[in-house]
């Protein structure tokens, strides 16, 4: 029986200069340091007792040699890849590391896909990655097709509008507006099913949307708040979050229906982890004004 052992990144440092390696024995070394150095860049172990026997996805990743995972690429402090280095950064592409690291796999074997939300159940059904993490709210509708972990966060859906807009303070305040989401999202169902808007587009990235607000073709945008701050943080003089939350979205990781071992595991991990995820956290979302703490999983 295959038993893990994760071992995470203290105080906010990044997880990808983290040499990590699941099954390890002895005293891990601190990045740029000697075991046991403490400070900043100490370590600590989490353990788990948790066998990775019979996972599928596990057993594709040890022949393939490396993970496969899937991500967004446009959002600030969530997933977000820098345009010019292709750098990935944020809490999710950081959770997604995280349990890369706990299945053994080291930064250099990860290969990240930008999946959009349109897409993200069948790339995981067909086995074209074999997890996903990127704002993916859990939906009794989604988990006919996979499974979930997690969940790892808890937001709510908001509106996002132009700093100078005085009309929408929420979304009964969207009769006769554009609203802009992206393809096969819930916020955008949501708002179509249950408020008035004057008109709805959707587009596979919100980076999209935001180009079309600050363009003027449409008027507010819908999504997690925990996504719109990033946009705010970027933009705070363009662009401001109106109102308050009205749904509530519980974050998972996307796994193959029925890899139970696999889905065990990543629970595990969130459950021993708390101090992890706090870095994680702080590290990325806290800066953009985002409240909150870890859930308790399913």
């Amino acid at each position: 029986m295959r038993k893990t052992r994760i071992v995470g990144a203290i105080a906010g440092i990044a997880l990808a200069a983290l040499a990590l390696s699941a099954c390890n024995s002895g005293t891990p070394t601190s990045p740029g340091g000697d075991a046991g150095d403490g400070g900043d860049d100490a370590l600590w172990e989490v353990a788990t007792d948790v066998s990775l026997e019979g996972s599928p996805t596990f057993d594709r990743i040890t022949e393939r040699g490396g993970v496969v995972v899937g991500v967004k690429n446009d959002q600030p402090g969530l997933g977000y890849e820098d345009a010019a280095s292709g750098e990935r950064t944020g809490f999710d592409v950081d959770i997604a590391r995280w349990i890369a690291a706990s299945l053994g796999v080291s930064e250099d074997k990860i290969t990240y896909q930008t999946i959009p939300s349109a897409n993200r159940e069948q790339e995981i059904v067909n086995g074209n990655i074999d997890y996903y993490v990127g704002t993916y709210s859990i939906t009794d509708d989604r988990k006919k097709q996979i499974d979930f972990a997690g969940p790892y966060f808890i937001t709510g859906q908001g509106l996002l509008v132009a700093a100078d807009n005085t009309d929408i303070n929420g979304p009964d305040d969207l009769a006769g507006k554009i609203v802009c989401s992206v393809t096969g999202s819930t916020p955008l169902q949501r708002i179509r099913d249950e408020y008035d808007p004057g008109d709805t587009v959707e587009y596979d990235t919100y980076s999209q949307c935001i180009e079309q607000l600050l363009a003027g073709s449409v008027d507010a945008i819908t999504t997690d708040q925990a996504i719109l701050a990033g946009y705010v943080a970027q933009q705070p003089d363009e662009l401001k979050i109106a109102g308050e939350v009205f749904s509530e979205e519980r974050y998972g990781v996307g796994l193959e229906k029925g890899d139970t071992a696999l889905l065990d595991h990543i629970n595990a991990l969130f459950t021993d982890g708390g101090d992890v995820w706090q870095a994680l956290f702080d590290e990325h979302l806290a800066p953009s004004g985002i409240t909150g703490e870890q859930p308790a999983v399913d």
